[in-house]
């Protein structure tokens, strides 16, 4: 545990002042916001609608296309479903979208859908929640599975040593979808290998507020001696805080990821001392220059660095990043270079 605790502890350092910068950047050393777009159509997908955490992502993106030209929109669904995402992909394939930017529900349900705009000439990006890498050109991913993962386990620390024994469990949305699931196999991998912590249990939501309050409740009433909820969803990490708050449950340690405009009041009222994330209006910025960039006729493969507004130079990495064996020539993953832990010292500091 201790060298994935450190590498998740280091990143954390910088983020803490990294962050807030990058969201106000002017974009120094940029060449790729030249606004040569011509008006291309972009669809720019959440997993549903009416949820903090995607609308940010959906702002960052809309704000970011008069930058490169582009008609950058929001469009999604208030159900999390694949049927509801591979309608609205073939809909915007049908319509001559040029680009389409998906956080998919699952990894491998939209792949038909996705792989036919392909073959159209459209570029097919993910962020947020990645498909399987065949099925889409390039991931904008907010932190490998080792780094995400890692910065859940040692925010419990903060608060339970490791070699304590405890009862934790696990709290997010889907048993399918591909980023959170990630990252918990990858917490409760140190957990099971660093720590004296038992795991009793798993539970999904998915993705509704009101069912994670009642998950949580039922989780919390059947395990009187928890002592530690990790909740990595933008719903179950608000839902689980209000189960705790119901239930006067002051004992229970709760992290995870979210926005902190949805979280700022549990860490006033101290439910919870800190969760993590990472400023989601700039992936959906950066989600689009990568976009713009392969619009305009540019290739990218493992290796090649470019430059993007507000973020400097950027690498693509390889798919095996994100614990894939698949590799391609124009394919890959393209990492958001800082994460943050948020507490009661710097929220205030942010908004989104």
């Amino acid at each position: 545990m201790k060298n994935r605790l450190q590498f998740a502890v280091a990143g954390i350092a910088v983020a803490a002042l990294a962050l807030s910068a990058c969201s106000s950047a002017d974009g120094e050393g940029d060449e790729g916001a030249t606004g040569s777009g011509d008006g291309a159509k972009v669809a720019f997908i959440p997993k549903l609608t009416g949820v903090g955490f995607f609308e940010g992502g959906g702002a960052g993106a809309e704000a970011a296309g008069p930058d490169y030209g582009l008609d950058v929109q929001y469009l999604g669904s208030p159900e999390a479903s694949v049927a509801k995402q591979v309608e609205l992909i073939n809909s915007y394939t049908q319509q001559g979208y040029e680009a389409l930017i998906v956080s998919s529900v699952s990894p491998d349900g939209l792949c038909q859908s996705l792989e036919t705009a392909m073959e159209q000439d459209a570029v097919v990006l993910t962020w947020d929640s990645d498909t399987n890498p065949e099925c889409r050109q390039f991931y904008i991913s907010q932190g490998t599975p080792d780094q995400l993962g890692s910065l859940l386990v040692e925010m419990v620390t903060e608060n339970l040593p490791a070699d304590e024994e405890a009862q934790v469990a696990f709290h997010y949305s889907s048993p399918t979808v591909t980023d959170q699931n990630q990252w918990a196999e990858v917490a409760k991998g140190i957990i099971a290998d660093d720590t004296s912590w038992e795991i009793v249990d798993t539970i999904f939501s998915e993705n509704q507020t009101e069912l994670a309050v009642q998950q949580a409740e039922a989780l919390i009433n059947a395990n009187p001696d928890l002592k530690a909820i990790i909740a990595p969803d933008a719903n179950a990490l608000p839902g689980t805080a209000q189960a705790l708050e119901n239930l006067g449950r002051e004992d229970i340690i709760l992290v995870g990821f979210s926005t902190p405009n949805v979280m700022k009041g549990y860490i006033e009222n101290g439910t919870l001392d800190r969760f993590a994330l990472w400023d989601v209006e700039q992936q959906g910025a950066l989600s689009v220059a990568v976009a713009a960039h392969l619009l305009e006729g540019n290739e990218l493969n493992v290796g090649d660095t470019f430059e993007a507004e507000g973020f400097g130079t950027l690498e693509v990495q390889p798919n095996s990043v994100q614990g894939y064996d698949y590799e391609a020539d124009g394919n890959g993953i393209i990492v958001m270079p800082e994460r943050t832990v948020f507490t009661a010292e710097n929220i205030d500091d942010f908004d989104f």
